[in-house]
């Protein structure tokens, strides 16, 4: 039976690897990576610093066809080649139905993708690219403005949207009102892939979480992840939490 969610499962096609200790595919998660299957409306990756999830997003935004450096399949800018090769030793696995929208957005480069579009509304041609985020320059909003504003203006629903870390520029606040959206946008037949370390993101009802670790990449439920142990007893036992940190060090 034809699957009917837009990216079904990434496969690495381990014969084109040349080198496995070479990066990206010395990464544990990369290294031990065969199928992964993706769930049909939310994917959390989530892992430490250096375990490979935002670079694992990268290869597939780039495998489907979005810019390296994020927004949409239209976008071909480039102000820095930083992505690795990744991308050309995955297979991706598509269903029957095309997504009518998609976006990758990269929190460490969404300023770059704001620059390319007030430059191209500079160029004219055509309507102006902010009315799509809301009518206002990017750049005219704070950093978690303009991420909300592409959250509540341009992602149009029936799309296959990847986000890298989309609560760096969120508050608490602001991140619970993304949940909303978020299930507003999967109502509307739309997928996602999520890296991300935020408790309060992963908390999305029967999401599939994916950890990245030495181990290299398995299923967790939410409960299991570090994020949601160490903020639970953190906000539990906070001088507790405090005091172990910042004893002194023993001479």
């Amino acid at each position: 039976m034809l699957s009917t969610q837009y990216l079904i499962d990434i496969i690495l096609r381990r014969e084109l690897v040349e080198d496995f200790s070479a990066y990206p595919f010395a990464l544990d998660a990369v290294r031990e990576l065969d199928r992964l299957r993706l769930h049909r409306a939310v994917t959390f990756f989530v892992g430490e610093n250096g375990s490979g999830k935002s670079t694992l997003l990268e290869a597939i935004a780039v495998a489907w066809g979005f810019n390296p450096e994020g927004g949409s399949r239209n976008f071909n800018f480039a102000t820095h080649a930083s992505h690795s090769p990744l991308h050309r030793a995955l297979r991706l696995s598509r269903g029957l139905r095309k997504p009518r929208d998609g976006y990758f957005l990269r929190a460490e480069s969404f300023y770059n993708v704001a620059s390319e579009i007030d430059r191209l509304d500079q160029e004219g041609g055509g309507p102006p690219l902010r009315d799509s985020y809301g009518g206002l320059s990017l750049h005219a909003q704070s950093h978690g403005e303009s991420f909300f504003s592409l959250l509540m203006h341009r992602l149009r629903g029936q799309g296959l949207y990847l986000f890298d870390e989309p609560e760096a520029a969120l508050s608490p606040n602001r991140q619970l009102a993304m949940l909303s959206r978020l299930h507003q946008l999967v109502n509307q037949d739309s997928q996602f892939v999520i890296a991300t370390h935020s408790p309060i993101l992963l908390a999305y009802p029967d999401a599939l979480i994916y950890r990245f670790d030495a181990s290299g990449i398995s299923a967790v439920a939410y409960e299991d992840t570090e994020h949601y142990k160490i903020t639970r007893d953190f906000l539990n036992h906070p001088r507790r939490s405090l005091d172990l940190l910042l004893a002194p060090d023993e001479p």
